[in-house]
């Protein structure tokens, strides 16, 4: 059976993110039969809508029920997500929390479990972001170079320019972005500021982009994509957060439990890859990372970057 997300979704009706590799993600967390998940990057909800579909589907359809209770805590850093929970009610089997799945222990405490038999991790930036022309985080907007996903933390892109010098700025963003002229890019962002006409809006940052970056053959790739990675990046101290918690989450699972984790940039896959070789608790259950199929990228052209790496913590004896 393939699980899609091509129909609309009673508790989606306000989310147009598509999930990535949901196929896959359901497979690795449900054939475990987990009792606890956590969705550290709830989003639109479609992992936890879809592992919840599975659940019901065996439970309905096995004589000899094993599997018999399934909770989902599920956590997210944007207000936004909680808005839209609050004015379209989720499945009561889910618990949301305001939070980085950095706070997964915190959570997990919350809802009155010790540990989880499956944490899931989507890092890629949500539809729904994109299509907040307020966020900062689309080409197309014209509104505030903003770029946070709780915007009530933290400090804009905007005021992070006007913070760093020009050397912080091009280092962020070739070492975020992998942008080869993340220099040309961090002079024109400090000649601005210099003439009195800092980069305030995701506009004036595109135009600075299209100038300093040569148009690459394929034209696949939006002059402005690296630098925009890499401010929203360091903005929300994503890499950060993300070493933190790969350093700890096998303290969260239980024996037997499984990390899935979806990255969608080398950095964030090396991270991933280096914390589950180092940890002697994880078995790494994916040699090579997991790519979405070429039908699964048609159907949904964001997916294409996405790389799925999985563990499972090792029985206490092992």
């Amino acid at each position: 059976m393939t699980l899609s997300e091509s129909e609309p979704q009673p508790n989606a009706a306000r989310s147009i993110h598509l999930s990535v590799m949901p196929d896959e993600i359901v497979q690795y967390a449900c054939e475990i039969h987990p009792r606890v998940v956590v969705d550290g990057t709830f989003g639109g909800g479609g992992h936890s809508r879809l592992i919840l579909q599975r659940f019901d589907d065996y439970r309905d359809n096995t004589p000899d029920v094993s599997w018999n209770s399934l909770s989902i805590v599920a956590l997210d850093r944007d207000p936004a997500v909680s808005q839209r929970a609050e004015s379209i009610p989720l499945d009561p089997r889910i618990d949301l929390y305001l939070g980085s799945y950095e706070s997964t222990p915190i959570a997990l405490k919350s809802a009155g479990f010790p540990a989880a038999d499956a944490i899931i991790l989507d890092l890629g930036l949500s539809s729904d972001q994109l299509a907040d022309r307020d966020r900062g985080f689309s080409f197309n907007s014209d509104g505030e170079l903003d770029l946070r996903f709780d915007p009530e933390s933290g400090i804009p892109a905007h005021q992070w320019l006007m913070r760093h010098d020009e050397k912080a700025i091009a280092d962020a963003i070739y070492q975020f972005g992998e942008e080869r002229y993340s220099r040309r890019i961090a002079r024109e962002i400090i000649a601005r500021a210099r003439s009195k006409r800092p980069v305030r809006t995701v506009s004036e940052m595109v135009d600075i982009c299209r100038r300093c970056v040569p148009r690459s053959k394929n034209h696949d790739i939006h002059p402005a994509t690296r630098t925009f990675q890499a401010l929203r990046i360091a903005v929300n101290q994503e890499l950060d957060i993300l070493t933190r918690t790969m350093q700890q989450v096998a303290d969260w699972l239980a024996p037997g439990g499984r990390i899935l984790v979806l990255s969608f940039h080398s950095l964030e896959d090396r991270i991933v890859k280096n914390a589950f070789r180092q940890e002697d608790r994880l078995e790494v259950l994916t040699k090579k990372p997991l790519r979405p199929t070429d039908q699964e990228i048609q159907h949904n052209p964001r997916s294409r970057s996405a790389k799925l790496r999985i563990a499972q913590r090792r029985d206490a004896e092992s």
